[in-house]
């Protein structure tokens, strides 16, 4: 095993642990879960979950069905990379986010375990089809595209997603496509390059409210550049009304009230549509510690608090990620959730 800035760099066939660095299929390094390793652990690390933090396993006939379409046509999901808790929920759903660009992001925030490192410009020329072959093949009515962030790209991806989405609209033109993008590091063109390739959804996420962005988030990103693509999206499209914009807020970092109303403001300001509110895990102990578990009946609180502000919908809930059922967003009833979301489910 050989080291790299003294982080060892596993070599051999056997699967990383979390926080060593490993040589990817395509060449080059990434650090396994996107966190080097850190030898203090903060005593919140070691709090059990509340009981309304569950979830269906990762298991049935649908999860099968998808994860052989995904393995057959080479593609990464954040359901996996990112281990998102609803994964059985969703697969059995037969639905899934399909993560662009590969499995390695060129930054390491440090609420996210997506692997990283510098993929020095790779990109798979086939996966717009793929990905376009897949959905088909999962008989979607919408699908979420998200990606990792690739700053060693001129454009950061913002041609490889169009590609994708003008594929998807080709098989299947009925077919809703949401794009959870990166920040494209504000440059405003490459936001209008994925704006203007037929998509029904733009997505960015701000993650977390102004006061903590950093460290949360990897210092490339910003809370105000967040708010800028976010604004210049919607702007973009204002005339054909036939875009909505959408962003997502974890809760449990250490925010108060007070910032997620600022938060909320903001937001609504930047002209967002939809907002999806739910409970930072954390993935590994090399990650942020969680701060508290937002209780079920918070979630409901915050949730009534963004439609008061106009938000068309607001999805809210421990479990709740910002693709977690996208595609019943504009039923304006918590995606299914129903009255009381979570709280009146688990009695909370």
């Amino acid at each position: 095993m050989s080291s790299l800035k003294n982080i060892p760099v596993v070599t051999e066939t056997r699967t990383p642990r979390s926080g060593e660095k490993y040589v990817t299929p395509q060449g080059f390094t990434a650090i396994k879960d996107g966190q080097k390793p850190r030898t203090a652990e903060s005593p919140s690390a070691r709090v059990g979950k509340p009981r309304w933090i569950t979830a269906p396993l990762a298991a049935g006939a649908g999860f099968s069905a998808v994860k052989g379409i995904v393995r057959e046509h080479r593609l990464a999901t954040v359901c996996e990379e990112a281990k998102c808790p609803n994964i059985g929920e969703c697969w059995n759903a037969g639905t899934a986010t399909i993560m662009l660009m590969g499995a390695v992001c060129t930054r390491a925030c440090r609420f996210c375990s997506v692997d990283t490192g510098n993929p020095r410009g790779w990109l798979d020329a086939e996966e717009p089809e793929n990905t376009a072959r897949s959905v088909e093949l999962m008989n979607l009515k919408y699908i979420v595209l998200t990606s990792v962030n690739r700053d060693d790209l001129p454009d950061g991806g913002a041609q490889h997603y169009a590609d994708a989405i003008r594929a998807i609209k080709r098989r299947t033109p009925q077919v809703a496509v949401e794009a959870l993008t990166p920040d494209f590091q504000g440059v405003m063109k490459d936001v209008e390059t994925v704006m203007d390739s037929g998509l029904d959804v733009f997505a960015q996420n701000v993650e977390t409210v102004r006061r903590l962005t950093h460290p949360v988030r990897d210092p490339r990103a910003s809370y105000e550049q967040t708010l800028a693509v976010l604004a210049h999206a919607k702007q973009h499209r204002r005339a054909q009304r036939d875009v909505l914009v959408k962003t997502s807020l974890m809760l449990g970092l250490g925010e108060t009230d007070d910032e997620i109303v600022a938060t909320l403001g903001d937001l609504r300001a930047a002209g967002v549509d939809l907002l999806t509110l739910g409970q930072y895990l954390r993935p590994t102990v090399n990650h942020l510690p969680v701060e508290r578990f937002v209780r079920p009946d918070e979630f409901e609180r915050y949730r009534a608090m963004a439609l008061d502000l106009g938000f068309v919908e607001c999805v809210a809930g421990p479990l709740v990620r910002s693709s977690y059922r996208a595609e019943q967003a504009l039923a304006r009833n918590n995606a299914g959730l129903g009255e009381g979301g979570l709280a009146q489910r688990h009695g909370a």
